[in-house]
């Protein structure tokens, strides 16, 4: 059914220059975070794309099916990844860049943005791009692959700015893991802000507040 794959668009505005693609996390789907897009406040009109991720078995729960941007194996999310899963999302993600390039917005005025699966999905794809992009929004992730990475990161990509917001008692990506994926990002020549925040795995109003005020230094007015 077109209702389970087409994403969710929103434009705050006439004629947008600047898209953000949001991707949810594991077992949510594109509509959970849409009442970000009225909360950031942002001082242009955006485009938001929230898309879905493939329905799918997740082995962690048992082999249910739900939305999965990659399979989770082990009960360390950093340990038999599912390099395949992860790929495959990458292009699913590459061809909505393509989408919003086609809408005429600038690879440089496209954010990437994703809690959880969907952040490391967002880190993932960016640092692999022809053409740096405006921004990555990773909330409560991690950096997938990262063994990987030092030789597929595009240098090109280095100038896109990288936002990271991890809680401290987050249990579920371990705070450490995130930690250890900013310093990762800092030693390929990333620009990291990294934010920290009293919660579990989760989005806070504070984070809510310093992602709206990232965004706005991003964003060329």
């Amino acid at each position: 059914m077109a209702s389970n794959t087409t994403p969710i668009i929103l434009q705050t505005g006439k004629n947008p220059q600047h898209s953000i693609v949001w991707l949810h996390g594991l077992g949510a789907d594109g509509h959970d975070f849409v009442p970000i897009a009225d909360e950031l406040e942002l001082p242009v009109a955006v485009r938001y794309i929230f898309p879905h991720a493939p329905m799918r078995p997740v082995t962690i729960n048992g082999g249910f099916v739900m939305r999965a941007w990659y399979d989770i194996a082990a009960q360390s999310i950093d340990a038999q990844q599912d390099a395949a899963g992860i790929r495959a999302s990458q292009s699913l993600v590459e061809a909505l860049i393509a989408q919003e390039v086609a809408h005429g917005i600038a690879p440089r005025n496209i954010f990437l943005a994703g809690f959880s699966q969907g952040g490391a999905i967002a880190l993932h794809t960016a640092l692999r791009q022809n053409t740096p992009l405006a921004g990555v929004l990773a909330l409560s992730t991690y950096l997938p692959l990262a063994e990987h990475a030092a030789s597929e990161v595009q240098e090109q990509t280095k100038a896109t700015p990288i936002f990271m917001g991890h809680g401290r008692s987050d249990q579920v990506v371990p705070y450490v893991l995130g930690i250890a994926s900013r310093d990762a990002l800092l030693k390929f020549g990333y620009a990291v802000e990294w934010r920290e925040y009293a919660m579990q795995h989760s989005v806070c109003e504070e984070e809510l507040r310093d992602i709206a005020a990232w965004l706005g230094r991003q964003i060329e007015v």
